[in-house]
């Protein structure tokens, strides 16, 4: 009995001494690796005027799909902004050809790019606010701490998988419509969205229902694609989407930023699942 216990005494002070330095060494190596990581992923979201790179460059981006050729055009993405689009749409029923791009003045901020970014930035803040010699006292204040950040990175990669569905009355009231020259026809639709590591651009033509009309009117719910024969009300009008065209592009630095996401998830799961197999000891004896 005496030696089972002295056996179970002295595992217990090796395990003791295991926890000791993972709370002490291993943690902070352990955040100095995401620090690193998330500022290569910080930098994929460079924005003008931040740090002493200067203004974020200038990409093109040539919009193309596998499926259609009818929308053919080059977007020019500048940090978290469209600084110009250049759009040609062939019309199914016509082929009349249109050509619309933005006014020289405007630009339209990416909203999931720029909450992404902020996501990031308060991951690191996260992780700066405890530095090599902050001491942790127990196993429960480093989970708290790694919660806090896969939250945020969680956060940060939802804003690129998951776009915003939105209704048509919601796409039609989007300043994104007021801001090409010439302006947009009455019968045609424009939605901008990140989906992933891809820049997306649909085009929705549309024709009025008469008053007439026997379809039962049924407006369309919020929906990232909508499909034909999609309706919806606008103004005085019924409506209803004749035609969708979506094109996209790849945005490589995007690509780059969610694997850095995802590596970090990783490591503060590992982590997580390190202090969790000394719970018995963390629980009520603080190092």
């Amino acid at each position: 009995m005496a030696t089972v216990m002295a056996t179970t005494a002295a595992e217990r002070a090796v395990l003791e001494e295991e926890f000791r330095w993972l709370l002490h060494d291993e943690v902070h190596a352990v955040l100095k690796q995401l620090q690193d990581i998330l500022k290569e992923a910080s930098l994929r979201f460079t924005l003008p005027g931040s740090g002493t790179e200067g203004p974020a460059k200038q990409e093109n981006f040539i919009l193309g799909s596998c499926g259609t050729d009818q929308v053919k055009g080059v977007l020019t993405l500048q940090g978290d902004a469209l600084s110009q689009a250049d759009v040609n749409l062939k019309m199914p029923r016509n082929n009349q050809l249109l050509h619309f791009a933005f006014r020289e003045d405007k630009q339209w901020k990416l909203q999931q790019i720029q909450d992404a970014r902020n996501h990031v930035s308060q991951a690191i803040y996260l992780l700066t606010s405890r530095d090599q010699s902050y001491q942790f006292k127990t196993g429960a204040e480093v989970l708290k701490l790694m919660d806090a950040v896969m939250l945020q990175l969680t956060r940060a990669r939802n804003r690129l998988t998951t776009p915003a569905t939105l209704t048509l009355p919601e796409i039609a009231a989007s300043g994104l419509t007021r801001m090409f020259a010439p302006a947009l026809p009455s019968d045609l639709l424009v939605n901008v969205y990140i989906n992933l590591n891809k820049l997306c651009l649909t085009v929705y033509q549309l024709h009025a229902l008469q008053p007439n009309s026997t379809k039962n009117f049924r407006p369309a719910g919020g929906a990232v694609l909508h499909s034909p024969g999609a309706m919806f009300e606008w103004g005085s009008q019924r409506l209803e989407v004749s035609h969708v065209h979506k094109v996209e592009c790849v945005i490589p630095w995007l690509n780059d930023a969610l694997v850095y996401f995802t590596v970090s998830l990783q490591l503060c799961q590992q982590l997580k699942d390190k202090i969790s197999v000394f719970s018995s000891y963390w629980s009520y004896r603080p190092f």
